[in-house]
C-alpha cells in the first residue's frame, strides 16, 4: 500500500513471502546513476596508463624470450656443425633428413613480422652467430629493442 513519509516521497512496502516483514521497493535515481558512472570513469582513467605499460611490458617479455631461445637455436647449431648458419631458416627443418633447432622463426612483437636483424661473422666462418630485433622503438629500459 502506497505510503507518504515525511518528505513527500512515495514508496511501497510489500510483506516478503516466508518471513512475513516489510520491506521497501525503492530504485535508484537517475543522480546516483550518474554519481556511480562518474566514480568508475574516475577509476579507469587512473588504471588506464597501467593497462598500456602491461601491454608494452608483455610484448617486451616475448621478445627477450623469442631472442633467448633464437641465440641458443643458433648455438646448438654451432655446436653441432661446426659453422653458423647462413640463414635463419636453416634452423627451422625443412626435411626429415635436417635437425630441427626451431618448429619456426618467430614473429617480433613489435613490428608483427620475421624480419629480425642477422649480425654474421667475415671470413671462413661466415654464417649468423647474433640476432636482434628490427623494430627501431625505444624500451622501457630507455634502450632501443634493436640492441637488445
Amino acid at each position: 500500500m502506497p505510503e507518504m513519509n515525511g518528505a513527500g516521497i512515495h514508496s511501497i512496502k510489500r510483506v516478503s513471502p516466508g518471513t512475513g516483514h516489510l520491506r521497501s521497493e525503492r530504485g535508484f535515481t537517475f543522480i546516483e546513476l550518474i554519481i556511480v558512472l562518474a566514480i568508475m570513469g574516475v577509476l579507469l582513467t587512473i588504471a588506464q596508463p597501467n593497462l598500456s605499460n602491461s601491454v608494452v611490458r608483455a610484448k617486451e617479455s616475448v621478445l627477450k624470450e623469442d631472442l633467448f631461445q633464437m641465440r641458443e637455436a643458433l648455438d646448438q647449431y654451432y655446436a653441432d656443425n661446426g659453422k653458423y648458419p647462413a640463414a635463419l631458416d636453416d634452423l627451422v627443418s625443412q626435411s626429415d633428413k635436417t635437425k630441427s633447432y626451431l618448429r619456426e622463426i618467430p614473429v617480433d612483437p613489435f613490428t608483427k613480422a620475421k624480419d629480425w636483424i642477422t649480425v654474421s661473422l667475415e671470413g671462413e666462418d661466415a654464417g649468423i652467430f647474433d640476432v636482434h630485433s628490427a623494430s627501431d622503438l625505444i624500451g622501457s629500459d630507455n634502450t632501443a629493442y634493436n640492441t637488445w
